[in-house]
């Protein structure tokens, strides 16, 4: 099978669309990547027989500690490296093609939240500023630039600061986006809270052991209480994925059309399926990680909702705690 052009990868429009060339991809990287070649190897699954999405083999997201996992030839332009606490490994994730990244990045944020010139976009990620590599601080700050707002930014402590530039995007009519990690958000609700019900906040989950962990229903309901909000946002990415999912509220997400959830059954990790009420491992195809790996079983655990929607409900016993919304009770 030929490998699908990126515009190919952004022009899905149906179920069947998404099929067809997730196999290709899935082709192309089975022979192409030499991680996940051996990965199927070992497996004892042979190509030819992966027919359907649900009989295609993820792999563990944790390859992406180990090695680095490449498809084709050529030097990535960029490496995203993971948050992680002090001594834990990194997952590293080579980009061949930032082009990708910032296509799907835009697509996905005009399908949820429509212009980026509409709003003013701001960042509390403190955690995320203090080192290099960050696909978080990548993604806020290309948000900003296709938003052109001045009042927007990166506030790494400077509660006063923050709020004085909400006020001047209110001014100025503009929408105000407000990303945070989760401990650094409950930091400002403790200390300023104040009325910000106009305001979208966006969590993006991690504590990162600056507080103790909580599940999402309560931090909302602090985040809520304390800035007047009638329902907090959410995104679910991470190092190893070049899209992402949003929730506008109820810790429900939804993707993009050339992003796909799937649930695992916790004890059989082979078996897969899109079935409403199913509750398991949960396993990504991503058909932006083309230069990568497409197929990816996560050490989330989630719960599959009508129309593709899913919900995450905490993480695998064995899992690192992740920055990226991977809130655990």
């Amino acid at each position: 099978m030929k490998l699908p052009l990126p515009e190919e990868i952004f022009a899905v429009t149906s179920a069947g669309l998404f099929e067809e060339r997730a196999l290709r991809i899935f082709n192309y990287q089975a022979a192409e990547c030499r991680v996940y070649s051996e990965y199927i190897r070992l497996l004892g699954i042979h190509p030819d027989s992966v027919i359907s999405l649900c009989s295609i083999p993820f792999m563990p997201v944790t390859f992406f500690r180990d090695h680095l996992v490449t498809s084709g030839e050529g030097e990535p332009e960029k490496i995203f490296h993971s948050s992680g606490t002090t001594g834990m490994r990194q997952s590293r994730h080579a980009v061949k093609r930032l082009s990708i990244y910032d296509e799907s990045l835009e697509r996905t944020f005009r399908i949820f939240y429509g212009d980026p010139s509409a709003y003013a976009i701001m960042g509390l990620l403190p955690s995320y500023l203090e080192r290099e590599g960050s696909s978080l601080i990548y993604m806020v700050k290309r948000l900003m630039e296709l938003s052109g707002n001045s009042s927007g930014g990166f506030f790494h402590g400077d509660h006063d600061g923050l709020l004085k530039s909400v006020d001047r995007a209110r001014s100025a009519k503009k929408k105000v986006l407000l990303i945070g990690v989760s401990y650094a958000l409950l930091d400002l609700a403790e200390e300023h809270p104040v009325d910000l019900s106009d305001v979208i906040i966006m969590e993006t989950g991690g504590m990162k052991g600056r507080r103790r962990e909580m599940i999402r229903d309560e931090l909302h309901e602090l985040i809520k209480g304390a800035f007047n909000l009638p329902t907090v946002h959410s995104e679910y990415g991470m190092t190893e994925l070049l899209s992402q999912a949003y929730s506008k509220g109820a810790g429900l997400f939804n993707t993009p059309p050339w992003m796909r959830v799937l649930i695992r059954d916790s004890h059989d990790p082979s078996s897969h399926t899109t079935e409403a009420g199913s509750n398991g491992g949960i396993s990504v195809i991503d058909l932006a990680n083309i230069y990568s790996c497409s197929f990816i079983a996560t050490s989330d655990l989630g719960r599959m909702h009508d129309h593709g929607a899913f919900e995450v409900l905490g993480r695998f016993d064995d899992a690192d705690i992740r920055g990226c919304n991977l809130l655990v009770g």
